[in-house]
């Protein structure tokens, strides 16, 4: 509460895990915040998974666990900016093998409930979610093909992109307009001033991984950099 010049532990004693994929604080009242638990970066073979989602309505001072037991990697969370009610979590999923809670998880009261609002395959979780800021309904949601074992980490197929919704999670659609077929990690964002520009940084094969930028809201893409 100082600009950073001193810190306090609000998940030591809380947790029962040691590492958090995704931190949001609603932007309608600052008391709600979500957590994920489970780092989503998968390359190291100390990668520690989670337990799920945790909640807390008094700024952090106490916590609620509210489910997705199994989710194993988190790797964002958004919140309706008018109802804290209402989130979305991206599950990347499990790491040492296939699992079915993987994709878009949505909750319309406060985490007493889920429905698993986009699912892919049990191999392809997501890796990154992102809010049009101008409307929320309007999500971007990166899938991505993984695995690891001690010997061995996969990361890519063609199940993998990125998927768009407009009606608030209910129904999705794969974007393509130029991204490559064949893709692995991805990270995507909207623009705040400008919601049809969307940028994703894309794991792909050499000479088609890179930025790529739309200017459409998603409908078509240019790569403009692949260093």
């Amino acid at each position: 509460e100082n600009a950073g010049v001193t810190w306090d532990n609000l998940s030591d004693g809380h947790f029962a895990v040691g590492t958090i994929g995704a931190v949001a604080v609603s932007e309608s009242d600052n008391n709600v915040l979500y957590v994920g638990t489970g780092e989503s970066p998968i390359r190291g073979v100390t990668t520690s998974h989670g337990n799920g989602v945790y909640k807390s309505t008094d700024a952090g001072k106490t916590w609620t666990h509210i489910g997705l037991d199994n989710a194993g990697q988190i790797s964002r969370i958004k919140i309706h900016p008018d109802n804290p009610l209402i989130a979305f979590v991206a599950v990347q999923g499990t790491i040492w093998g296939p699992s079915e809670e993987r994709g878009i998880f949505r909750t319309d009261d406060g985490g007493a409930s889920w429905s698993h609002v986009l699912k892919v395959s049990d191999t392809t979780g997501a890796s990154d979610l992102t809010m049009d800021a101008s409307n929320p309904r309007i999500l971007y949601a990166a899938m991505w093909s993984h695995g690891r074992k001690p010997w061995f980490i996969h990361s890519g197929s063609e199940d993998g992109g990125i998927f768009k919704s407009i009606d608030g999670g209910d129904s999705w659609v794969k974007l393509e307009g130029g991204l490559p077929k064949m893709v692995g990690k991805i990270g995507v964002d909207v623009s705040a001033s400008n919601p049809q520009r969307v940028y994703a940084i894309i794991e792909a094969e050499p000479e088609k991984g890179g930025l790529y930028r739309s200017e459409d809201g998603g409908e078509t893409w240019a790569l403009i950099n692949n260093h």
